[in-house]
């Protein structure tokens, strides 16, 4: 299981210490999601080697409109692994539930912003993972938290009406704030989400990890197709995988 955290200067807390903090507690990897004005600097396969856990380089691109929010995406695509759309703004949610581009749309129900089952329904057309964030539910307190854990539920009964892929995470932005997967899965039982829910979205992170690693590689040409090596004739090399000369092995 993965999950997704802000460092610095996005957080409190350098990506070496999240990641010393997240291995300590039993996560698989991290995916490092600072905004996009707030890039983080570190080495991931340093980290990876030091601390014997996966490093995702990530973005969060945040604006303030859908035109803007176009632009960032296409911009950061092809450099990031996983590319999330800060939400909580009605147009902001719609364009990224939209968009086979994004891969996260992140706390959808933060601010102003509304979900619902017209958003839900686009967002599984498109691909799009929408975020079940516990971090307002961890750390409000009172009548704030009251409305957290309203909006948490509404969401994922949207979520499961409109058969739409989710994510999990905390949403830390220091190792302090970083919960084990078990504590984790406690909360989803106490606030009604199950435990289950919760590991199948931290799990989630993992798995558009791998997938877009594939996608980035390059046998990938296609979903279901990739490039592969051949030997044309025995005793030869295998050739280059050029056009006219390479096989596509379905997956």
């Amino acid at each position: 299981m993965y999950e997704a955290v802000h460092a610095r200067p996005d957080g409190d807390s350098t990506v070496a210490r999240l990641a010393l903090t997240a291995s300590e507690y039993g996560y698989d990897g991290i995916v490092v999601r600072n905004h996009g004005d707030s890039p983080a600097s570190y080495d991931p396969e340093r980290i990876r080697e030091t601390y014997g856990i996966d490093v995702v380089t990530a973005v969060e691109v945040r604006a303030e409109d859908p035109a803007r929010a176009s632009g960032f995406v296409g911009s950061h695509r092809e450099d990031q692994t996983i590319v999330l759309v800060h939400g909580g703004d009605p147009a902001i949610n719609r364009f990224a539930v939209e968009q086979p581009a994004v891969d996260v749309l992140a706390h959808p129900m933060a601010g102003d912003g509304d979900f619902n089952h017209v958003l839900a329904r686009e967002a599984a057309r498109n691909g799009v993972r929408v975020e079940l964030s516990l971090r307002r539910v961890l750390r409000e307190s009172g009548g704030r938290r009251v409305r957290a854990l309203g909006d948490l539920r509404k969401l994922r009964e949207l979520l499961d009406d409109g058969d739409t892929p989710f994510v999990v995470s905390a949403d830390a932005r220091s190792h302090l704030q970083l919960r084990a997967p078990r504590e984790l899965a406690a909360v989803g039982e106490v606030v009604g989400l199950g435990s289950a829910s919760i590991e199948e979205g931290l799990a989630e992170w993992q798995h558009l990890t791998e997938r877009n690693r594939e996608r980035q590689s390059d046998s990938f040409v296609e979903p279901g197709v990739r490039r592969v090596e051949t030997a044309s004739d025995p005793g030869t090399d295998a050739d280059d995988g050029a056009e006219g000369d390479s096989d596509g092995a379905a997956e």
